[in-house]
């Protein structure tokens, strides 16, 4: 995935480790891809895009589902109005981002172009709350957890185990932002997941080496 021709979503691997993990996302049988990886390794971006180059484009996949722990780096903010989807909606700035880099790939469309497949990609990515889990299946969906450190074990298995028939889960995270006070780099989930699905041979795991988000960022990690 190194070379434009086989972009993914218009992004190609930058280095040895995103290719790894590029190929785990677009690999069929694997079912598991957990990446970890300081900020701005890419997690997050080679996730999304792979994901809609699959829901899009291969049809793999009906819908992308996002969800991430709701714990904030600073005091919180009290409680947000809305809907179960209007309230996720801050915490999804970094999905956004995101979104827009993997809109600005396609030069040629113009802005009504741009605009169009904005709703579209949109449309095709749901964002759920962690807190509603229970007792849930996901047929044939690409699941995102995104700040996967913030899970306890029991959360990660709680989701995990939401997988039916052709879904596949992505677990995103860096053990050196964990933001609750309640864990630690060996108690977080993200460790136990990783730890437990060594040996399965329908998982994998990158560890994510070099920053591609900027020298500023890279430099303050």
């Amino acid at each position: 995935y190194t070379h434009t021709k086989n972009s993914v979503w218009g992004v190609t691997a930058r280095n040895r480790e995103q290719n790894f993990a590029l190929n785990l996302l677009m690999d069929p049988d694997c079912d598991f891809v957990s990446l970890t990886g300081t900020a701005g390794t890419g997690k997050t971006l080679m996730s999304l895009a792979a994901g809609l180059s699959q829901v899009l484009d291969d049809r793999r996949y009906t819908e992308i589902i996002v969800t991430r722990v709701t714990v904030p780096v600073g005091e919180d903010i009290g409680f947000l109005p809305g809907t179960e989807e209007e309230k996720m909606g801050p915490w999804m700035g970094a999905l956004d981002d995101n979104l827009e880099v993997l809109a600005r790939a396609d030069g040629t469309a113009g802005e009504w172009g741009r605009a169009a497949t904005q709703d579209l990609v949109r449309s095709k990515i749901k964002i759920k709350s962690l807190n509603f889990m229970r007792g849930r299946t996901f047929l044939n969906k690409f699941v995102l957890i995104d700040a996967a450190q913030n899970l306890t074990p029991k959360q990660m298995k709680t989701l995990i185990t939401r997988a039916g028939p052709g879904t596949k889960i992505v677990c995103l995270g860096n053990l050196a932002q964990i933001d609750t006070p309640y864990l630690t780099e060996g108690s977080s989930g993200l460790t136990y997941a990783v730890d437990r699905f060594k040996g399965w041979p329908h998982s994998g795991h990158v560890m994510l080496a070099r920053g591609e988000r900027s020298r500023l960022a890279d430099f303050a990690s």
